[in-house]
């Protein structure tokens, strides 16, 4: 697959009051994409990471969409400074529009919600209903507890040991990047195991 015209979903906090590290990377992560000509997918946040992220495609001339439910959009929780917000009537159906418009996923750090996220994507790659490259942006070892935890799942006989690679781990935006690069222009030939 040709790593032009990509669409990269994003998920990541829409808290506020973060570490400078996080908004930092999550900012050049954005910058990075636009330099690659790869548009941003993201919820639509208009705090956090989302907005960071955005912040960096945009001052870097990309496109950064965003897909949120009407009834975030009625809170005014939107970020209107994004190139077009896709509304969506629930939360479910904005995962899925994401799922469907993207080729990639990258996590950035978050609560609940990002983690609900990442978790659904991750199954839905088992599952093999969405089949995409996915990584795990661990600003400051933020995902360390989380890739311990999926590990123990392996271990444990909960998933299987191929499974291993149903995600990635970089340690800064370039890498994040080059990884997904890497995996789309030269996918596995080794399928990984049905969860069955």
């Amino acid at each position: 697959m040709t790593t032009e015209n990509i669409n990269i979903c994003v998920f990541g906090a829409s808290s506020r009051d973060l570490r400078q590290e996080y908004i930092d990377d999550s900012y050049h992560l954005g910058a990075l994409m636009a330099k690659r000509g790869w548009r941003c997918l993201n919820g639509a946040g208009c705090d956090g990471l989302m907005r960071a992220v955005s912040d960096g495609v945009l001052d870097a001339g990309g496109e950064a969409v965003g897909v949120i439910p009407q009834f975030m959009i009625d809170n005014q929780w939107q970020y209107d400074r994004l190139t077009s917000i896709i509304a969506t009537g629930s939360m479910h159906e904005r995962k899925l529009s994401l799922a469907k418009m993207s080729q990639a996923v990258i996590a950035l750090p978050g609560g609940c919600g990002t983690m609900e996220e990442l978790l659904e994507a991750i199954t839905w790659r088992q599952l093999n209903l969405a089949p995409k490259p996915i990584v795990l942006l661990n600003t400051l070892g933020y995902y360390d507890h989380l890739e311990a935890m999926l590990n123990h799942s392996i271990d444990h006989g909960f998933m299987k040991q191929s499974h291993h690679r149903l995600w990635s781990v970089a340690k800064n935006p370039e890498q994040a990047l080059e990884l997904i690069a890497q995996e789309l222009s030269q996918p596995s030939l080794t399928p990984i195991e049905s969860k069955y």
